[in-house]
C-alpha cells in the first residue's frame, strides 16, 4: 500500500497547476516565410500592382515593422531565424553544395520550443542541410515535409520528402505545403504547437497556377522600379501572381486557426528571406536580392497575437531575423537553451510596451562571396542603425532623408562614418575564423537513411550538371570510364549499407556496369531496367529559362546492393566499368541506408 505525505500531495498539485497554467497561457506559433518576396511585394506597403488582403490583415490585427532586415540570400536568413545569431557564426557560408548547413552545435528555435513541450513541424524549403544531423528532423522538428535544398525545378506534383522518405507532392507546391501545415495545426490544436512554413515562392522557376497568373497577365502595371528599363515584364507578372497565391494560402491558414478556435492565442508571423528576385517596384530602394544595400535586405514583417499585441501597431525601430528566437521565447515564457551568445534581442518591449527608451543598435549585413575549396573569398559588410546605412564601399547614407541611397553624406557626418566603419571592421574580425572555404564532409550513418543528392557531389571528366545552379541539378553525359561522380563523406558508424541510386537511362543504353567505392569497399552494379522520362518544368514556366534553373525528371530508384563501410572519412565514388551504349545513366540522388 502506497502512502503519500501531505507535502508530497501539495507538491504534486503545485506542479500540475503550473503545467495547466502553462498550457492555458503559452501561445501557439505559426511562422510563415516567403522566398524572394521584396518589401514592396505587399499591398499593405502601397503596391497597387497586386493585392494581398490576407497578409495585410496581420498588420490590421497586429503589428507591422517598417524597418525589418534579413540577409541578402535564402539560407543565411533561415540560419539567423533558426538560431538568433548572425549566419557566418553558424557555419553557413552559401546556398548550395553543403555550404548552407548549420553547424551541429547550434541550437535552433525548434529545439528550444520542443524542449518546452511544444509539438514542432516544418513544411517547405528547409535549405540548411539535407543529411542528419543537419536535416530538420535532427534540428528539433518532429514533422517535416518539403525539400531541403535551395530551389526546385518543378512546382507541380514534384518529388518531395516526408521525414526523410521520398514522396510525391500533390498539386501546386505552395498549396500542398499549406495543406500539410494546416493538417499539422489541426492534429495538434489541443496541444501547443510551433509550425514553421518556409514557402519556396516567388523564387524561380516562375511557375504558378493559371487562375492566379491570368488575373495578373493583363493587369495594368503602374508602379515601377526606380529604373524601369531593368524590368522583365513576364518575370514581374509571374512574381506578382505567385505573391497573390501565397496570400491566398496565408488566408487558408488564418481561416484554419479561426475554425479551430485557436487564433486568439496563436502568434502568426509573416516575413521574407531577402529582397525581390527581380527588378520591380520596391519603394524606390537601392538593390535587390543578392545585394546588401537596403533593397536587398529590407523585407516585410508582420506579427499578430490577438491575446497580447495591440491591433494596428506600427513599429519604426530597426529589427531583424536574429531577433525572432529571443522574442518568441519570451512571449512563450520558455528558457533559451543555447549556450552561445545570441546576436538578436527580444522585441517584446516594442510589441507589448511600445518602449520609448529602446536603445539604438547596429545591424550587420554580410556578403562573403563564394566559399569554394582552394579559393579565397572576398568579404564585405553593410551596417544599418535607425538613421544611417554604411554600405560595403564605406559610403554613408541618411536613410531618413535619402531612403534611396542616392547621396553619400560621409563627409558631412565624418564621426558617424568613422564609428560605423570601425564597427564593420570589428564585425569582420570576429568572423575571421568562420568565413573560409567549407571543408566539412557529408555524414553517412548518423540516421538510418542518408541522402546524397547530386547537389552535394562533384562531377569529373566529361560529366556535367543539368543546370548552372547545383541545388536541383542531376548529373548527365556520363559517357567514359574515365569519368566519375564523387562525394566527400564521413561514415559515422561501421556497418552494412544498402545503396540505392535514383537514375534515368533509355532502353538503348542499358547494360552499363559500374562500381560504388569508398576507401577499400567496392560494390558493383549494372543498369538493367530502362527509365527514360521527359524533362519536367518547362511546360509550367511563365518566363524564359536562361540556364540558371535545372529542370527535373521522374527519376526512379535502383537498388545497387549492400556494401560494408568502415567508419571514417573518404571519397565515395561512382565509376563506370563497361559502357555498351552512349552513356551509363543520369544520376539525381544516392541513398545509403543502414541495414
Amino acid at each position: 500500500m502506497y502512502r503519500f505525505s501531505l507535502l508530497t500531495l501539495l507538491l504534486a498539485f503545485s506542479q500540475l497547476s503550473t503545467l495547466l497554467a502553462f498550457a492555458a497561457a503559452a501561445p501557439n506559433v505559426v511562422v510563415i516565410l516567403a522566398d524572394d518576396q521584396g518589401w514592396g511585394d505587399l499591398s499593405i506597403h502601397g503596391n497597387r500592382n497586386l493585392s494581398t488582403p490576407n497578409i495585410d490583415t496581420l498588420a490590421r490585427d497586429g503589428a507591422l515593422f517598417d524597418h525589418f532586415f534579413v540577409c541578402r540570400v535564402c539560407a543565411p536568413t533561415r540560419a539567423e531565424f533558426l538560431t538568433g545569431r548572425y549566419y557566418p557564426r553558424t557555419g553557413v557560408r552559401g546556398v548550395s553544395t553543403g555550404q548552407e548547413r548549420l553547424n551541429v552545435d547550434e541550437i535552433t528555435i525548434a529545439q528550444t520550443f520542443k524542449k518546452a513541450g511544444y509539438r514542432t513541424g516544418a513544411f517547405g524549403k528547409w535549405h540548411n542541410g539535407s543529411q542528419g544531423p543537419y536535416h530538420p528532423n535532427s534540428r528539433g522538428f518532429d514533422e517535416y515535409y518539403g525539400f531541403t535544398s535551395g530551389h526546385w525545378g518543378n512546382y507541380f506534383n514534384p518529388m518531395l520528402e516526408h521525414n526523410g522518405k521520398i514522396v510525391r507532392g500533390k498539386g501546386y507546391i505552395t498549396d500542398d505545403l499549406t495543406d500539410k501545415a494546416m493538417a499539422f495545426i489541426e492534429e495538434n490544436k489541443d496541444d501547443r504547437f510551433f509550425c514553421y512554413v518556409p514557402y519556396n515562392t516567388p523564387h524561380s522557376p516562375m511557375q504558378v497556377p493559371d487562375r492566379f497568373y491570368e488575373k495578373v497577365a493583363k493587369r495594368t502595371i503602374d508602379m515601377h522600379n526606380r529604373n524601369p528599363k531593368l524590368e522583365d515584364m513576364p518575370h514581374l507578372r509571374a512574381a506578382l501572381a505567385m505573391c497573390e497565391n501565397i496570400d491566398w494560402n496565408v488566408g487558408r491558414i488564418l481561416k484554419k486557426l479561426d475554425d479551430l478556435q485557436v487564433a486568439d492565442n496563436t502568434i502568426v508571423i509573416y516575413f521574407s528571406d531577402n529582397g525581390p528576385n527581380g527588378w520591380r517596384w520596391n519603394g524606390g530602394m537601392k538593390g535587390r536580392k543578392g545585394s546588401i544595400d537596403e533593397g536587398g535586405v529590407r523585407v516585410p514583417f508582420l506579427i499578430r497575437w490577438p491575446a497580447r499585441i495591440k491591433p494596428g501597431l506600427r513599429v519604426e525601430q530597426v529589427a531583424g531575423a536574429i531577433d525572432l528566437l529571443p522574442t518568441l521565447a519570451e512571449f512563450a515564457d520558455i528558457p533559451l537553451i543555447s549556450k552561445k551568445p545570441l546576436d538578436g534581442r527580444s522585441l517584446h518591449p516594442l510589441l507589448i510596451h511600445n518602449a520609448k527608451d529602446w536603445k539604438d543598435r547596429y545591424l550587420f549585413h554580410f556578403a562573403g562571396g563564394r566559399a569554394r575549396k582552394g579559393k579565397k573569398t572576398g568579404s564585405s559588410v553593410s551596417v544599418r542603425n535607425q538613421r544611417y546605412r554604411l554600405d560595403a564601399s564605406g559610403n554613408l547614407y541618411d536613410m531618413v532623408a535619402d531612403p534611396g541611397q542616392d547621396r553619400n553624406v560621409a563627409a558631412d557626418h565624418s564621426l558617424v562614418a568613422k564609428t560605423m566603419n570601425s564597427a564593420a571592421r570589428q564585425f569582420l574580425t570576429e568572423l575571421k575564423g568562420s568565413i573560409g572555404p567549407d571543408e566539412r564532409p557529408f555524414p553517412v550513418g548518423f540516421t538510418k537513411s542518408t541522402p546524397l543528392p547530386a547537389r552535394d557531389g562533384k562531377e569529373h571528366g566529361g560529366i556535367e550538371r543539368s543546370g548552372r545552379a547545383p541545388n536541383c541539378s542531376f548529373f548527365r553525359h556520363w559517357t567514359s570510364k574515365d569519368d566519375k561522380i564523387t562525394w566527400d563523406v564521413e561514415v559515422t558508424e561501421t556497418g552494412d549499407y544498402e545503396a540505392v541510386v535514383y537514375y534515368a537511362c533509355p532502353k538503348a543504353d542499358l547494360g552499363s556496369t559500374f562500381e560504388l567505392s569508398f576507401n577499400d569497399a567496392i560494390l558493383k552494379g549494372e543498369v538493367t531496367k530502362a527509365n527514360d522520362p521527359p524533362l519536367l518544368g518547362a511546360e509550367n514556366d511563365r518566363t524564359l529559362n536562361r540556364g540558371s534553373e535545372s529542370y527535373v525528371k521522374d527519376f526512379r530508384p535502383m537498388t545497387i546492393g549492400t556494401v560494408h563501410l568502415q567508419k571514417g572519412r573518404g571519397e565515395l565514388a561512382l565509376r563506370a566499368k563497361d559502357i555498351p551504349g552512349s552513356q551509363v545513366m543520369e544520376v539525381r540522388l544516392l541513398f545509403l541506408n543502414k541495414k
